[in-house]
C-alpha cells in the first residue's frame, strides 16, 4: 500500500504552551488534525471557566485563516479546586480536566499533592460528563522513576475507578505493558493515549551512545517490551487507545542544557510516525480507528465529516524550527527520515 485515506484525525493530547510558540504550535497541529485537547499548564496554570475562555481565544488567534481547527480547552486541577469549579467550566464548554500530581512533569507544581481528597471533584465532573484526564506517575522519591507509571495505577487510579465507577478516564501517554493491560481490561469508561516517542523509542534509544536531550519526555521512555506492549496495544484495533502526541515543545537551549526539560516536540509530523509504526506492524488498516475514530467516539464528539490522504513518500524532518522572537527549537525525529508524507 502506497496511499491511505483516512478520516481527518484529532490530537487528545497537545502543549501548544502561549504568547509567540502559539504561533508555531497551533498552525503545525492544525495542517492535518480538525482538533486538539490543549493542555492547561501554563504560567500561571489555566485553574478555572474565565482563564480556559481566554486561553482558547489565543489559540483561535493563532489558528490559520480558513483552517476550521479547534483547540478543545482544559482545566487544571489543583488542591483548592471546587465542585464550583467543574460546574462552571462544564457551562463553558469545557469537556475534561487534567490531574497532574505536583510535580510530575512541566509546570506542574501547582498540581494535585494529595489525591485521596479530590473525590468530591471527581464526583462533580462524573455529575457534570466531564473527562478526567490523568498524568499517571507517582513523584515519591523513594520510587525508581521506571516504576511511577505502575505504581499509580497500583496505588490512585484502581480507587478512582472503584470510588466513581461512572467517571471518564483518560490514562495519557501510557508508557508500559502494565497500562496497556490495565487499561485493556479495565471498565469502558477508561481509556488511554498513546504518544508517537514511546511506540518509536525505549530507553537505550534516549541513553546508549550518550543522552538525546530531544528524546526526552515524561513519563521517561522505558524498556523495549513496554515500546512492544503499546505498539501491539495501539494496533489491536481496541477502542480504548487513541492518538495523543503530547507535543511540548521546548526551546532548544532549554533542551540542551542542565535543566534538561521534559517533551517532545511531535506536531509537525506525528501523523506521518504514527502511520511509519502503523506500517511497521502490517496494521495501516488501523490507523483509521486509532487515529480518528475512537477518541472522538470516546469523548462523545461527531467525528469529523473530511479526510486527509497519507501518500509513501520518503523525506526527512528539518533539523531546526525558529520561533521568531524566541529562538530555535528541535522537532522529534529531527534530521531522519520519515517514510510517508501527507499528500
Amino acid at each position: 500500500m502506497n496511499e491511505i485515506t483516512i478520516t481527518r484525525p484529532d490530537d487528545w493530547h497537545a502543549h501548544f504552551r502561549d504568547e509567540l510558540m502559539l504561533k508555531e504550535t497551533v498552525p503545525a497541529s492544525a495542517r492535518v488534525f480538525a482538533r486538539s485537547i490543549a493542555m492547561p499548564n501554563l504560567k500561571p496554570p489555566v485553574v478555572n471557566a474565565k482563564m480556559a475562555l481566554e486561553y482558547e481565544s489565543r489559540l483561535k488567534e493563532a489558528t490559520p485563516k480558513g483552517n476550521d481547527f479547534k483547540a478543545l480547552v482544559t482545566l487544571y486541577l489543583t488542591n483548592t479546586t471546587t465542585t464550583q469549579d467543574i460546574i462552571e467550566a462544564k457551562e463553558a464548554g469545557i469537556l475534561a480536566a487534567k490531574l497532574y500530581p505536583s510535580g510530575a512533569t512541566t509546570n506542574s507544581s501547582a498540581g494535585v499533592n494529595d489525591i485521596s481528597k479530590m473525590t468530591p471533584v471527581f464526583e462533580a465532573m462524573a455529575a457534570q460528563g466531564m473527562l478526567l484526564l490523568i498524568h499517571g506517575e507517582v513523584t515519591n522519591s523513594d520510587i525508581d522513576i521506571f516504576d511511577r507509571e505502575k505504581t499509580f495505577i497500583e496505588r490512585y487510579l484502581s480507587k478512582i475507578i472503584e470510588e466513581v465507577p461512572s467517571l471518564k478516564i483518560v490514562l495519557e501517554h501510557i508508557t508500559t505493558k502494565d497500562a496497556a493491560e490495565f487499561v485493556m481490561n479495565g471498565p469502558d469508561n477508561l481509556a488511554a493515549t498513546v504518544t508517537p516517542q514511546h511506540l518509536l523509542l525505549n530507553r537505550n534509544d534516549l541513553l546508549v551512545g550518550g543522552i538525546k536531550p530531544h528524546y526526552y519526555c515524561l513519563p521517561i521512555l522505558k524498556r523495549n517490551i513496554h515500546q512492544e506492549a503499546l505498539r501491539k496495544a495501539v494496533t489491536s484495533g481496541s477502542s480504548k487507545f487513541f492518538l495523543g502526541t503530547d507535543s511540548a515543545p521546548h526551546m532548544k537551549n532549554d533542551k540542551e542544557s542542565d535543566c534538561g526539560c521534559a517533551g517532545c516536540y511531535s506536531a509537525p509530523v506525528a501523523l506521518e510516525l504514527y502511520a511509519q509504526v502503523f506500517d511497521e506492524m502490517d496494521a495501516l488498516d488501523k490507523l483509521e480507528g486509532f487515529a480518528s475514530h475512537h477518541g472522538a467516539d470516546f469523548y462523545g464528539l461527531e467525528r469529523n465529516k473530511d479526510t486527509i490522504t497519507l501518500v509513501r513518500d520518503p523525506w526527512s524532518v528539518p533539523q531546526e524550527l525558529e520561533i521568531p522572537g524566541k529562538g530555535k527549537i528541535v522537532p522529534f525525529w529531527s534530521g531522519q527520515q520519515v517514510s510517508w508524507r501527507l499528500k
